[in-house]
């Protein structure tokens, strides 16, 4: 029997709409959906049919047996390992409070699912992935704008010059993004790329500055300067609605292009040249603000400056600008219920919200658990269960967070895929890929904003399950399922779509319901209530931190030159893998089996490396080796050495993932303690490393 079904993709987060064909329970086809990205998809989202025959995969739920880590399983039913879980939770509940227990998550359209669980508990320690992703823009936008990073869409189709700080958007894909940028770029528009490295998105550039490692704040402050001086900001915007101006002008002062072209490593004229074309592009000019900012220590600062440089152009809520994503009030249509539970008034383990007000409690700090873990102050953490997050493969040094977690008395994974947390849990709960299981219904904000619903093409192969079953058949066993009003997938759409006067039937002919047919744009002269700042303007000199005791305008400090033999480590994306979670995919192995070490070339000459060889990589305490071949190439700094996220896997059942290629997070040793007081990002790329030529290189270098 032939079918075709609409959906989300589920190989990475941007959970792309997709259309499947399945015949007999096969998959035969999958494709982008037809009616928002003309079929187009990425090499990820065309693998994602592997999953279903990957026999490499959890099977069935798993209890472990010998010491974590040593692989060592039992095989159970899902009875079985419901109340195994739920009678740890209860004597943990009852021994030392409902609030020493952590749930983590990938975040996501879902996430409400996965609060309500932890918060109906009665623990206020939900968190997920983005301390090592988006938290410096956000927290910088919310400091500025006093809206979160997801409070603005980019209208790139539209621009006149989209400016990008190592947002490798064709390597870390967002096909709808992407679709836009092609369009910009194919009737004249302007892309300029920052990055120490040269990148798919660089190729496509008009303009690409290959930077120092850790100078994109020097280079952005230049950028500020130069419109200040010229006068090429929108005066009227700023007059009306920003604060804090004056004080910008005075800080900015030394920052000149000429300061940053030495900074930085690049012309003092090529920085002029680009104030000059965005002097001729402006207003549609965005300066995107970050995405996977967890970098630098000033990786926060520098996001601000990119925010101020949109607030300079005057591009807030306006075609080829940023817009204010609308959701269905803005239709004048009710929105779809989703599941709720308050907020416990309990302290939050990570410190968010009493010990660092400055923050957003809703995810608060991942990182910021473990030395919590390791002290039991305030309180001792006694299980983490993790739904599809990785926190040995996110964040940095495993090893320490291995003995912060053997604090624990309960581990729990809920994932597709073997993680090396999984590896390391005391149970494995299998959720169903993405293809096999039914999500609740999501509303998707934006100039035309729709409800999206992710439907199973075909049944689950394996004993698996999809997450709204796992969370309400444990929350039944914990006394909370009142917070879970549905037994069936169709249950829970049908609660969710009353407010709206919509059934799931409506989501047949196209995947989702557009809640309008036009665009919704603000009036630009009435958008004093979108800032919900202090002030209510936005605030160049932030209230939220003058009172938390830090800058908002922070004087430049040039970053560490690594010690001599040593390299600054960087990682990144490539358009073939999601971090750890695909590594192990039977078509994407093929297409990418191993990362790679890039090394400039005039580096890798002193070292007696050649394009090709096995190097050893080496972390600064030399507690960690990994060999990976090396990619000597012009196009990085030669500070800096580079690899994909990802490899460097442990788990025997993952058999093509198994030790292949490097793990960066294995080198950032020490590492976990290093973070962002004023983003509260982790700064991932503040580690160095040693380089050497591997004695497994077969090629002598003399005759014997």
């Amino acid at each position: 029997m032939k079918k075709s079904v609409y959906s989300m993709c589920g190989m990475c987060t941007v959970r792309c709409p997709i259309r499947v064909e399945t015949e007999n329970n096969r998959v035969t086809w999958i494709e982008g959906n037809p009616h928002l990205l003309d079929c187009a998809l990425c090499a990820k989202g065309s693998a994602g049919v592997a999953l279903l025959d990957d026999a490499e995969r959890p099977q069935q739920p798993l209890i472990r047996e010998g010491g974590r880590g040593a692989g060592r399983w039992q095989k159970v039913s899902w009875t079985t390992a419901y109340d195994y879980i739920a009678d740890k939770l209860k004597n943990i509940k009852q021994e030392y409070g409902p609030e020493s227990v952590v749930l983590s998550s990938r975040g996501g359209p879902w996430q409400n699912m996965y609060k309500t669980f932890i918060h109906a508990f009665g623990s206020p320690n939900y968190t997920n992935h983005d301390n090592t992703c988006g938290r410096n823009p956000h927290h910088a936008s919310l400091s500025i704008n006093g809206v979160g990073r997801k409070d603005f869409i980019y209208d790139i189709k539209n621009a006149n010059h989209l400016v990008l700080f190592g947002r490798n958007m064709f390597a870390s894909l967002r096909i709808a993004e992407n679709l836009q940028t092609m369009d910009m770029l194919d009737r004249g528009g302007k892309l300029t790329y920052v990055d120490v490295r040269q990148t798919m998105t660089g190729l496509k550039a008009t303009r690409f500055f290959q930077v120092r490692p850790g100078t994109d704040y020097a280079l952005a402050l230049a950028m500020i300067h130069e419109i200040i001086k010229k006068g090429l900001y929108d005066a009227d915007f700023i007059q009306r609605y920003v604060s804090g101006f004056e004080e910008l002008c005075s800080f900015i002062g030394p920052y000149s292009p000429e300061w940053a072209a030495k900074e930085c490593g690049i012309k003092e004229s090529a920085i002029k040249d680009f104030i000059e074309e965005v002097a001729a592009d402006r207003p549609k000019v965005i300066f995107h603000p970050g995405w996977n900012l967890s970098r630098y220590k000033d990786s926060f600062y520098a996001s601000r400056a990119l925010h101020i440089l949109n607030v300079l152009m005057g591009n807030i809520e306006m075609q080829g600008g940023l817009v204010i994503p609308k959701g269905a009030g803005d239709c004048g249509v009710k929105g779809i219920r989703s599941l709720d539970c308050p907020k416990p008034d309990i302290k939050r383990g990570d410190g968010v919200g009493w010990k660092y007000k400055h923050f957003d409690k809703g995810p608060g700090l991942a990182h910021l658990f473990f030395n919590t873990m390791l002290s039991e102050d305030p309180y001792p953490i006694k299980a983490w269960i993790a739904m599809r997050h990785d926190p040995f493969c996110a964040m940095p040094d495993p090893q320490r967070q291995k003995r912060a977690m053997d604090k624990c008395d309960l581990l729990v994974s809920i994932d597709t895929h073997y993680s090396e947390f999984g590896w390391y849990a005391d149970v494995i709960l299998p959720e169903s890929t993405y293809l096999e299981r039914d999500n609740p219904i999501c509303q998707q904000k934006g100039l035309k904003p729709r409800l999206a619903v992710r439907r199973k093409a075909v049944e689950p192969k394996f004993d698996t399950k999809p997450s709204w079953e796992i969370f309400k058949q444990l929350a039944d066993r914990l006394d909370i399922g009142a917070h879970f009003p549905y037994n069936s997938i169709e249950e829970l759409w049908a609660w969710q779509l009353e407010p709206t006067g919509y059934t799931i039937k409506d989501f047949d002919e196209k995947g989702f319901v557009s809640l309008t047919d036009k665009p919704i744009m603000y009036d630009r002269d009435k958008l004093d209530k979108q800032f919900k700042t202090p002030s209510g303007k936005i605030e160049i000199i932030s209230k939220k931190l003058t009172d938390a005791g830090l800058p908002s305008l922070k004087p430049y400090q040039s970053p560490i030159k690594p010690p001599k033999g040593m390299f600054r480590l960087v990682y990144g994306r490539s358009a073939v893998h999601t971090h750890g979670h695909t590594i192990n995919n039977p078509l994407l192995a093929e297409l990418m089996p191993a990362n790679t070490l890039w090394i400039n070339t005039r580096a890798a000459n002193k070292l007696g490396i050649n394009h090709g060889d096995l190097v050893d990589v080496i972390s600064e305490d030399s507690s960690y080796t990994g060999t990976v071949h090396a990619n000597v190439t012009e196009f990085i700094h030669p500070e800096a050495v580079y690899t994909v996220h990802g490899f460097g896997r442990q788990i025997p059942l993952q058999t093509r993932a198994y030790h292949a290629g490097l793990s960066d997070q294995k080198l950032m040793v020490g590492k976990l303690d290093d973070w962002d007081e004023a983003g509260g990002a982790i700064n991932l790329c503040e580690a160095f490393v040693f380089v050497r030529r591997s004695v497994r290189t077969p090629k002598r270098r003399v005759e014997l």
